[in-house]
């Protein structure tokens, strides 16, 4: 496969862009592999990366139902963070964070990554201190964290209203410097080459309608496009989750599928460069490379398998929008879409072995999904690998919802639409 360099650019820019190889090839599926990933998103595609590089483990299919990317890989608002507040969480996304500072190196392929900053707004003195606390424990556990006053953030985003007549006043804020964003579809497309190159078949339009069984044991699946075996099978498909487990007939499950909307505006000139939180309320935004403020909120009270969303959220967000910046009141929606999130029971994920001998389940990713895609890659490899988790997913397995370990991050117990 092509690789990709300032002299490939120049080669290929004096023979008119004619030469360029796929950047993955469009393989038949094969009667079996190793390894069989059900899901062609961000994290399927990176866990078949990992298995190949990280394992050795290079006879695996990546079954896609649909196109490469289109899922909620190509569906959210691309922010990149690791300000956690209980260990196992945050070392997992610190993780990430780390894979993602080299990820455009390792891949060969540029992801975009923007270290620009997460700030957390605070809107009253109690959600403050309740910031310097989740930024002590980033600290200790060796993330950056930095508290800031109302006046580092005017400087920081005039365009802001910090003003004590704000409709919501802002009382200074947490921020990760070095989070950021990156480019949800070149983060695919990254994967998907690197994987490629090692030698996994990534299978577009192969839709898993069920599982191959030895008694309880899976043994491969049957697809739209013929039955396909496999030595281990990993569904990592994000908010189809319950649907592909009823396939195997586990239809008891401790995650919601939820739509979570996403919207962006017309290009500006610069006004925001950092990605932004609101504090009383759930609202999300950021200014992309083209211009375009690209934001989001909360999800929709409704379970849904729709790639869309409902007005009530759509209102809700613009009025969080302005009540942070009133001086955007004019500028025009370009777009928006939806992702199915699998909300967990206790906003954590899932990455862990079983239900049934032979599977492996990666999901509940709620929120957090795009950010986590390396660490979940990573931990997810190691985890079909070895039979056994990664010491940063060791922690999120399946049976804490039974044995009671719950990782709440957010204090809200079992109630996954509010997560």
């Amino acid at each position: 496969m092509a690789e990709y360099s300032a002299l490939a650019l120049l080669k290929n820019a004096l023979t008119g862009n004619k030469d360029w190889k796929p950047a993955w090839r469009k393989p038949e599926p094969k009667a079996a592999y190793d390894v069989i990933v059900i899901g062609g998103g961000g994290h399927g595609l990176s866990t078949a990366y990992y298995l190949a590089k990280e394992h050795g483990v290079t006879n695996v299919a990546v079954l896609e139902k649909g196109y490469l990317g289109s899922g909620n890989v190509g569906r959210n608002t691309t922010a990149v963070r690791s300000n956690y507040l209980l260990p196992p969480n945050t070392r997992f996304y610190e993780h990430s964070m780390k894979l993602w500072e080299n990820l455009s190196h390792d891949l060969n392929y540029n992801v975009m990554f923007s270290q620009r900053g997460v700030l957390n707004l605070a809107h009253s003195p109690a959600q403050l201190d309740d910031y310097a606390r989740r930024g002590n424990s980033m600290r200790h556990q060796g993330v950056d964290a930095e508290l800031l006053s109302v006046a580092e953030i005017s400087r920081l985003i005039p365009v802001m209203d910090t003003s004590k007549a704000a409709r919501f006043p802002i009382h200074g804020g947490l921020m990760q410097p070095r989070a950021g964003t990156a480019r949800h579809d070149a983060v695919a497309w990254g994967y998907a080459r690197g994987a490629d190159r090692r030698g996994v078949d990534i299978v577009e339009n192969c839709e898993v309608t069920g599982f191959l069984r030895d008694g309880d044991r899976i043994t491969g699946v049957t697809t739209s496009r013929g039955e396909i075996r496999a030595k281990k099978v990993a569904v990592a498909v994000a908010g189809s989750t319950g649907r592909v487990m009823q396939l195997a007939g586990i239809d008891r499950l401790p995650i919601e599928s939820h739509v979570l909307q996403a919207f962006v505006t017309e290009s500006l000139k610069p006004v925001l460069d950092t990605v932004v939180t609101f504090g009383m309320g759930h609202f999300y935004v950021s200014q992309s490379d083209k211009g375009g403020l690209v934001y989001g909120g909360d999800i929709d009270g409704y379970n849904s398998y729709a790639q869309r969303g409902n007005l009530p959220i759509v209102q809700e967000v613009m009025a969080e929008m302005l009540a942070l910046f009133p001086s955007l009141a004019g500028v025009r929606l370009l777009r928006s879409w939806g992702g199915v999130c699998d909300m967990s029971m206790d906003g954590s994920p899932i990455i862990t072995t079983g239900p049934l001998p032979g599977m492996y389940l990666n999901c509940g990713w709620c929120y957090g999904g795009f950010k986590a895609t390396p660490a979940s890659g990573f931990c997810f490899a190691h985890t079909i690998a070895r039979d056994e988790p990664h010491e940063l997913n060791a922690a999120f397995t399946l049976d804490r919802f039974h044995r009671g370990m719950l990782i709440d991050e957010k204090g809200q117990g079992a109630t996954p639409r509010l997560h």
